[in-house]
């Protein structure tokens, strides 16, 4: 309680302020926002990875939690036709989405702003399972086993496509390669 008043009262004066707002204007609702999120690897040449010693080998670095981007709400009214953003995820050790480094995002138009920001709230909540890299040895006997397990950071490129077709929009993304 503050000032003797309920903590409800804050909230309560909130909804009808916005239900005012509502009656006192027309409103007619915009196209609800639609986001389909597809990707595929693609490995571009010149990508750097891991370099393996002998009985190393690396398993992991795949998504198993993908959140597509939201269509910016404030971009529907104008239905740019496409618009692509093109993401560096940061992965680290436990395959938790570290950073998303976007090429030039502090040269973007406010309204592409709007869609890096898009990608980076949806890429933030991506999950991959961890890169791992384990060392093997065999015995004198020639049974392999287990000798030691790391697990290490990478990073994937993917290119996010926002479209809009008659007030319906669209997400998907495409992974352009990455290193490890």
């Amino acid at each position: 309680m503050q000032g003797g008043q309920p903590e409800g009262w804050r909230w309560g004066l909130a909804v009808m302020l916005l239900l005012a707002g509502c009656a006192a204007q027309e409103h007619r609702p915009l196209p609800k926002a639609q986001g389909e999120a597809s990707w595929k690897q693609v490995t571009k040449p010149g990508t750097v990875r891991y370099s393996l010693a002998l009985g190393q080998v690396a398993s992991g670095a795949a998504p198993f939690q993908r959140v597509a981007p939201i269509y910016p709400p404030s971009q529907l009214a104008s239905c740019p036709t496409r618009v692509e953003v093109q993401g560096l995820l940061i992965v680290d050790a436990r395959g938790h989405v570290s950073a998303v480094r976007v090429a030039d995002a502090s040269a973007a138009d406010p309204a592409g702003r709007t869609f890096i920001d898009a990608v980076r709230t949806a890429a933030r909540q991506w999950r991959f399972t961890p890169l791992h890299i384990d060392q093997w040895a065999a015995d004198a006997s020639g049974n392999s086993h287990l000798v030691d397990r790391e697990t290490r950071p990478f990073s994937l490129s993917y290119r996010f496509r926002f479209t809009c077709r008659a007030g319906h929009a669209t997400v998907s993304t495409r992974s352009a390669g990455g290193g490890q």
